[in-house]
């Protein structure tokens, strides 16, 4: 959704961009091990290297490592999951504010599958996911600095809204109703998708969206693209 264009691509050097079926299960401690090789290679002809993003959490594996996390009790993941399916996200919302306040404060309270795993952690390791996560620093071989690229905000949120208009433009909803049997997958829980989904889903399947149905969507993407860039900014300026 919104890669780079064909142009964007030949014109720098670009990499983990479409490398990934979305049915390849993938996490951030894989994506650790690949960027460092990666950059082991980079480094051989290039003196500095570029990260462009993103998640918080990827940019932290990648400057300072992520903590080995064990795996959930045996039963836990499904209970978890079933308590997320019947009694909705709110309901893992209160365990974690409960075992683990200080990561319910800074985590996205709408991405059930990140809090779930969170309490995966948590009530398996018997110690809270932030503590966890944010263990000392492994050591790299090379020296990193956060850039954060400031804009005017009404210009930010002007950026964004033509960006929606232009992937709805180039065929969004169709690009979503394709992917529509695929919605359980964690890859898909993303802002651009799930807003099409969380339409379709009483119905069971993807229904021909009226105009106002795709201008409600349209304007639900536009808001949580901007939550999301603000959340962005402020984790940003903390590492600067």
């Amino acid at each position: 959704m919104a890669r780079p264009s064909e142009q964007e691509l030949a014109a720098v050097p670009h990499h983990f961009i479409a490398c990934r079926s979305v049915t390849d299960p993938y996490n951030v401690f894989a994506y650790e091990q690949e960027a460092l090789a990666l950059l082991q290679q980079l480094f051989q002809t290039h003196d500095t290297v570029i990260a462009v993003g993103g998640s918080g959490l990827y940019v932290e594996a990648l400057r300072m490592g992520i903590a080995v996390l064990p795996d959930p009790a045996p039963g836990l993941r499904e209970e978890l999951q079933q308590k997320l399916r019947t009694e909705g996200v709110a309901s893992l919302r209160a365990m974690l504010q409960k075992f683990d306040p200080d990561y319910y404060a800074q985590v996205d309270l709408a991405n059930g599958v990140r809090i779930q795993r969170a309490l995966e952690v948590t009530l398996t390791a018997g110690i809270p996911y932030s503590q966890l996560v944010s263990q000392p620093p492994r050591p790299r071989p090379f020296q990193t600095t956060v850039e954060v690229l400031q804009r005017d905000r009404d210009q930010l949120r002007q950026r964004i809204d033509r960006r929606v208009d232009l992937m709805m433009q180039q065929g969004l909803e169709a690009e979503a109703r394709n992917l529509y049997p695929l919605r359980h997958l964690n890859t898909l829980n993303t802002v651009g998708y799930k807003e099409f989904f969380a339409l379709w889903q009483p119905a069971g399947e993807p229904f021909p969206l009226s105009q106002s149905q795709c201008q409600q969507v349209a304007d639900t993407i536009r808001l949580n693209t901007w939550h999301y860039a603000k959340k962005q900014l402020t984790w940003l300026k903390k590492k600067t």
